[in-house]
C-alpha cells in the first residue's frame, strides 16, 4: 500500500498538524489511513491500546484517522530526562537510557523495529502518512538516521518538504535544504509546501516560483495560518495557554523543566470561564491564582530542585495561606508529599529529596512502570471519568485515606484535611466533560457547556477543510507510493 512522508525544513514547522489534517482529509476520501513517526522526542506520551506509550502527536493523528493509538505508529520514542540524556522507548516499552552522544551508536539497531512497524501498518491500511523529525538538513546526523531521509530511503517513501514562512527565510530554508542533501536524499523529495502564511498568499507567488525554479521540486501549495490550531492537543508545552479568552477563574500551571503529559491542560485552555497561565521560569505565581497545577514530570526530584530555584515553593505556601487550591498530577503529586526516595537511581542519581510537605504522603521510586488506561470515580463529586496512568513510583501516607479517586474499588490519590491540596496519578481526567464541570464548580467557576471531544473532532474537520481549500490534495496523494 502507498505511503507519503512529510518532512520539515526545521523543528516546529507544523509537521504534526499537517499530518493530522492530511490523515483526516484522506479518511474523508474513503481511505483507511494510519499515521506513522519512526522516531519522536517528547515527554508528552499517550498510552496505547496495546499497553505501551507513543508520542502524543501520533495519538492525535490516530484520532484524525478514526483509530486507537498503537505502538506501531511511533516505534521509537525518546523521553528526555536531562539536557544530555533520555529514556529510549521501543515499541511502547522502556529499553534503555542513553546519553545523547551515545545514541548515534544505538540508532542502527533500531531501524529493524521501525521498518517492521511500518510494514504492519502498510499491510492493514490503504495509506500511511509519515511524519519526519526535526529536519533532513541536519546532515551531520545522517549516518544511521531512522527519522528522516534514512527511513525514507530504506522504506522507499516519497517526501514532501514543509517550510514555515511565519518564522521568515522560507526560500533559504527550501533551497538550502536541497543544497546540503546528498543526491540520493534530494531525489526522494517529490515536492514542497509552504505552511503558516499570514495575509494574502498571492504576495508570495514570486517566492514560490523561485523555489520551484531553484530546486526543480513541484509545489503543492501555500497553506494559510490555521487560527484554530490551539484547540488541538498540544505536543509542546510552549503551545499551551494560547486560548484567545480570559475567564474569572485563574488556573496557573508550573512550567517545569521536564514537564510531561501536559495534555491534562488542553481542555482547560478551551474553557471560556477560566484563564489558563503556563508559568515560565523566573515568573512568580500570581497572587490572584485560584488553582495551581503541578503537572507531570520526567524527573521528579530534578524538577523539585527546579521548582525551588524559581521560588515557587515559597509562592505555593503563600497561595495556600490565601485559601488557594493546588492539584498535583503524577510527578506533581509526588512533589506535594514529604519526601521522594529513589534508592536505585531510576530517574537520576540515587538518593532522596524533601518534598513540598503540602500532603502527608511519601513516594518511593520503583523500576516497574505503570502504563494503563483506567475508568475512575472522582470521590468528592461522584463523577466517573476515563484516564490513564504512566508513571513509576508508589505513593503512600495518611492523606491517602482521603482518596482523590477510586478505580475498581481501590483508592487512588490523596486530599489534604483542608481539601485545598489534591494529588492523583491519573492523567486525562479533564477531557471528561462531567468531571471537568463538577471540578470547576467546586472552585466556584461555571463551565460553559464545552464538549471537549466534540470540539476536537470539529477542529480536525476544519483543519481538513483548510487543507483541501489551499493545498493540492489530489497531487499530494498521487505521489504516495
Amino acid at each position: 500500500m502507498p505511503a507519503l512522508m512529510i518532512q520539515g525544513t526545521g523543528s516546529n514547522v507544523g509537521k504534526s498538524m499537517l499530518v493530522a489534517g492530511l490523515c483526516r482529509a484522506a479518511r474523508r476520501c474513503g481511505l483507511s489511513v494510519a499515521p506513522f513517526k519512526p522516531q519522536n522526542m517528547s515527554n508528552n506520551a499517550a498510552v496505547t491500546v496495546d499497553g505501551g506509550e507513543i508520542g502524543r502527536a501520533q495519538a492525535m493523528q490516530a484520532l484524525a484517522c478514526g483509530l486507537e493509538p498503537h505502538t506501531d505508529m511511533n516505534p521509537i520514542l525518546l523521553k528526555p530526562e536531562t539536557d544530555v540524556g533520555a529514556h529510549v522507548v521501543v515499541l511502547g516499552q522502556h529499553r534503555t537510557s542513553v546519553r545523547a552522544r551515545d545514541y548515534s551508536a544505538l540508532k542502527p539497531t533500531l531501524m529493524q523495529a521501525v521498518l517492521e512497524s511500518f510494514g504492519r501498518l502498510k499491510q492493514t491500511h490503504d495509506l500511511v502518512i509519515v511524519e519526519g523529525a526535526g529536519s533532513p538538513a541536519e546532515v551531520n546526523l545522517r549516518a544511521g538516521d531512522i527519522a528522516n531521509m534514512g527511513f525514507a530511503v530504506a522504506a522507499d517513501v516519497p517526501v514532501v518538504l514543509a517550510g514555515d514562512i511565519d518564522r521568515g527565510g522560507v526560500i533559504a530554508q527550501m533551497v538550502g535544504t536541497q543544497a546540503v542533501l546528498s543526491e540520493q536524499d534530494a531525489g526522494m523529495v517529490a515536492g514542497f509546501l509552504i505552511n503558516k502564511f499570514r495575509g494574502d498568499p498571492s504576495l508570495f507567488d514570486d517566492g514560490y516560483a523561485l523555489i520551484e525554479q531553484r530546486t526543480g521540486w513541484s509545489g503543492f501549495g501555500v497553506l494559510p495560518w490555521f487560527p484554530d490550531a490551539w484547540k488541538l492537543p498540544a505536543e509542546d508545552a510552549l503551545d499551551i495557554a494560547s486560548a484567545p479568552h480570559e475567564g474569572a477563574l485563574h488556573v496557573v500551571c508550573l512550567g517545569l523543566s521536564r514537564i510531561a503529559n501536559f495534555d491534562d491542560l488542553d481542555p482547560l485552555a478551551q474553557e471560556p470561564g477560566l484563564t489558563l497561565t503556563m508559568l515560565r521560569a523566573g515568573q512568580p505565581i500570581p497572587g490572584d491564582a485560584d488553582l495551581v497545577i503541578l503537572p507531570g514530570s520526567k524527573s521528579t526530584r530534578g524538577d523539585l530542585a527546579f521548582l525551588r530555584a524559581q521560588g515557587w515553593d515559597i509562592d505555593l505556601t503563600a497561595h495556600v495561606r490565601r485559601a488557594g487550591h493546588v492539584l498535583g498530577i503524577c510527578g506533581g503529586y509526588q512533589m506535594l508529599g514529604q519526601v521522594v526516595r529513589d534508592p536505585l537511581g531510576i530517574e537520576g542519581p540515587a538518593g532522596e529529596t524533601p518534598g513540598l510537605g503540602l500532603l502527608d504522603v511519601t513516594t518511593a521510586m520503583e523500576p516497574a512502570k505503570r502504563l494503563t488506561r483506567v475508568q475512575a470515580e472522582h470521590v468528592p463529586s461522584g463523577q466517573m471519568f476515563d484516564g490513564y496512568e504512566i508513571h513509576i513510583g508508589q505513593t503512600t501516607g495518611p492523606d491517602c485515606a482521603r482518596p482523590f479517586a477510586r478505580i475498581n474499588g481501590d483508592d487512588e490519590g490523596a486530599i489534604s484535611g483542608s481539601g485545598q491540596i489534591m494529588g492523583s496519578y491519573l492523567h486525562g481526567l479533564f477531557r471528561h466533560d462531567g468531571f471537568r464541570t463538577a471540578f470547576l464548580s467546586s472552585l466556584g467557576a461555571q463551565s460553559n457547556g464545552l464538549k471537549y471531544d466534540t470540539a476536537v473532532e470539529a477542529t480536525l474537520d476544519a483543519l481538513a477543510d483548510h487543507i483541501e481549500a489551499h493545498l493540492d490534495l489530489p497531487g499530494l496523494l498521487s505521489v504516495a507510493r
